[in-house]
């Protein structure tokens, strides 16, 4: 038994040395890629130069940026809540609560990467001076994870629905919101074009509530699917914003858009890009808008 579990043990540490020297040699490649790329082009964009000169200096990254440089994962303090056993940061002076399988350095590792996704700098910001969120506004968090869009925002609105697939969050996201029960309600399904014990359309959601006037929409790359899921909520809804993620696959940009402006929204994409280094069918052109940013006003209001 002892001997087949030191073979064991030795092959996992193999097959992780062998997967990490796959990821580099993909990430070296990647990064040579979209040199070549850009500098095979007859112009490019200040954005894309800016990038450019950002690979030829550093190794591929999500956020081709210094600005992801200020942030320190070894500053981060994750505590224990006694009470039920879950760790937790201190997230603008407000518990954010992990999956208790997450380790300390896990949770230090992602939460840094929150506070990048969310700097000023970040081409994943959702929200801006000119695209902000007010009292009287109803939020669909569709794709939820962590929270810690909702939990920045839940003092300042209405009311929040979150909609999380993964059963694992449901538990950290209960006690995340438990102050703030009384405005958040927490779905465990995941938002997408069908209906079922573990799905839901926007479209059909709305039939019960139907007061949402912001979506924010991160889902691994089945935005596309959410939007058909909701097409009779976008037709008809006015005085609607939504923040939609379009790094995930190459063309949501563009389909997404169009899809948007079909239906009288003012569309505008975030500055900068991102390289999502995950999908490793990844082409040119390599760089991706992390999300779009659209509005519908009132007919009264055009």
């Amino acid at each position: 038994i002892i001997k087949k579990k030191i073979r064991k043990s030795k092959r996992l540490i193999l097959d992780s040395k062998i997967n990490l020297a796959r990821n580099n040699f993909f990430l070296s490649k990647l990064r040579n890629d979209i040199i070549s790329y850009y500098q095979g082009k007859s112009t490019i964009s200040l954005e894309e130069k800016e990038v450019l000169e950002y690979l030829k200096n550093n190794k591929v990254t999500v956020f081709p940026y210094d600005f992801k440089n200020k942030y320190n994962k070894e500053e981060i303090i994750v505590y224990l809540d006694e009470s039920n056993g879950l760790k937790y940061v201190y997230h603008e002076d407000k518990k954010l609560y992990f999956k208790r399988s997450h380790t300390v350095n896990y949770i230090k590792s992602l939460y840094n990467g929150l506070l990048i996704d969310q700097d000023k700098d970040s081409p994943h910001l959702y929200l801006t001076d000119s695209f902000n969120l007010n009292e009287s506004d109803v939020i669909a968090d569709i794709g939820a994870a962590e929270g810690n869009f909702s939990l920045s925002n839940v003092e300042r609105v209405k009311k929040i629905y979150l909609f999380e697939y993964d059963n694992e969050w449901i538990e950290a996201l209960r006690a995340t919101f438990k102050p703030w029960q009384h405005k958040v309600e927490i779905y465990n399904k995941f938002v997408s074009d069908t209906n079922s014990d573990t799905r839901i359309s926007m479209d059909n959601f709305i039939k019960i509530n139907n007061d949402i006037s912001f979506l924010k929409i991160d889902i691994e790359g089945e935005e596309l699917n959410f939007l058909k899921g909701a097409a009779d909520f976008l037709s008809v809804k006015q005085n609607l914003k939504m923040a939609i993620c379009t790094y995930h696959k190459q063309e949501d940009e563009k389909k997404i858009t169009s899809i948007l402006k079909n239906n009288n929204f003012e569309v505008n994409h975030s500055k900068r890009f991102m390289i999502f280094v995950f999908d490793k069918n990844i082409k040119a052109p390599f760089l991706r808008r992390g999300l779009l940013r659209a509005q519908k006003r009132s007919k009264t209001n055009e």
